[in-house]
């Protein structure tokens, strides 16, 4: 008991004395960095910000890990952009890129932190937090809840701290946003006892809705942050959340992120005698069956073509499959959008980001279509122009299309844990 408490308080110690540093660090003249760092399956994804007034200064991402070929692409008005394309067969040698690449523009020492985007708090994470020996423990025992990304995100975890020994890592948890979901959202309607084990519905994308709301809050007022809000995150992965007085009520995705509406690559929710007929007539293993729902199905499966929306549009008019993904897709997430009307007893404003929510006006008229008995209607000019507004001055509800950034989030927390004066 002794050894358990002794070995965070040296935990801790070592990371006020790492930020003490820093600060003689700043002192000296030297600019300081947090570096946010949020890993994907197959991607990651970092941006780097000033310490002093946390502006954004350069952002990145690497693509297509463990394919036939990667794309590294940088953004930075103050580095200038890069790209190229290369071959990453695992996280370690994609990290190991982007750090060739910053290690040329600041110097190990001007890192003054490192955020992690966790995809799965479990059971026992619901704040960020400076990462431990015992905190990666705890999630290397969760990874059956979401083994397509809680493994890689743990491998470069201890990648980055093998690399920066001597600066806090802090963990931003994407279930946090919803660990306060009402009973009735939470529970699996599975029998009790796996409760106990964690089975529960938790919610994905929180790092990305908290942004969303802070950013509503600005644009809008605090007042419409405080409504009932409905969230319809539309990236390559999809889920939707019902906020009510800037809290979540319910959302789409449940015990992983492959539950809820389709996505790109993901079935979303599923009758579980498809598992069972695949199962016993076509010997799909439990592994098959979760590659097959993670990155066979969606768009892509049903298309049999393209998981991108962009040229499922271009060619619908010539191919009925195609069509017909865009249609189901379409019609999930209407049919989601009016439930949660449902369960906030109305709504007053409508938020679409994500790749497809920002960039598909298509895609967004054709789920709004039809919703205006809950009071909503599109304004097809500023539509088509992708305005923040998107409604109509007669639709009762606001309809908007806001950029979503969780690593501003992550860069936030990390500057809320990590405190430097």
């Amino acid at each position: 008991m002794l050894f358990n408490r002794i070995v965070p308080l040296c935990m801790f110690l070592r990371c006020a004395f790492v930020v003490i540093v820093r600060v003689a660090t700043i002192k000296r003249g030297i600019i300081i960095y947090f570096l946010a760092i949020n890993a994907g399956s197959s991607s990651i994804k970092f941006s780097l910000f000033r310490q002093e007034n946390l502006e954004k200064i350069a952002e990145g991402a690497l693509q297509g890990i463990g394919f036939e070929s990667a794309n590294f692409v940088v953004s930075s008005r103050e580095f200038g952009d890069f790209s190229r394309d290369l071959v990453a067969s695992d996280h370690k040698a994609a990290m190991e890129t982007c750090l060739d690449w910053m290690t040329q523009k600041v110097s190990n020492n001007q890192i003054a932190a490192i955020g992690h985007r966790i995809v799965h708090g479990g059971p026992h994470y619901a704040q960020s937090q400076i990462i431990t020996n015992e905190i990666l423990a705890g999630l290397r025992d969760i990874v059956p809840f979401d083994r397509e990304h809680l493994p890689a995100g743990i491998s470069l975890v201890e990648e980055l701290q093998h690399t920066f020994p001597d600066i806090p890592h802090v963990a931003c948890f994407d279930t946090a946003f919803h660990r306060d979901l009402p009973t009735e959202a939470r529970l699996l309607p599975i029998p009790r006892r796996y409760l106990a084990k964690g089975l529960r519905r938790y919610g994905f994308h929180g790092l990305s809705y908290a942004y969303l709301l802070q950013e509503f809050s600005r644009v809008a007022g605090e007042g419409a942050a405080n409504g009932r809000v409905i969230i319809a995150h539309m990236g390559n992965g999809v889920s939707l959340s019902a906020i009510r007085d800037g809290r979540s009520i319910d959302t789409t995705m449940g015990l992983s992120p492959s539950g809820g509406v389709p996505m790109s690559t993901r079935s979303g929710d599923l009758d579980p005698s498809v598992a069972a007929y695949l199962d016993l007539n076509e010997g799909v293993s439990s592994e098959q069956f979760s590659a097959m729902t993670s990155l066979e199905s969606g768009l892509i499966g049903l298309s049999e073509t393209t998981s991108d929306m962009k040229k499922l549009l271009e060619i619908e008019a010539d191919d009925t499959r195609a069509a017909e993904a865009i249609a189901l897709f379409c019609y999930q997430i209407k049919k989601q959008i009016g439930a949660y009307a449902a369960a906030l007893g109305g709504v007053d404003s409508l938020i679409f980001s994500g790749g497809m929510g920002e960039q598909a006006p298509r895609i967004r008229a054709r789920i709004c279509e039809g919703l205006e008995f809950v009071g909503i209607e599109l304004d097809n000019g500023r539509n088509e122009m992708n305005s923040e507004l998107i409604s109509s001055d007669a639709s009762k509800v606001g309809v908007h299309v806001l950029h979503t950034d969780e690593a501003v989030t992550i860069v936030t927390e990390m500057s809320r844990l990590v405190r430097v004066e």
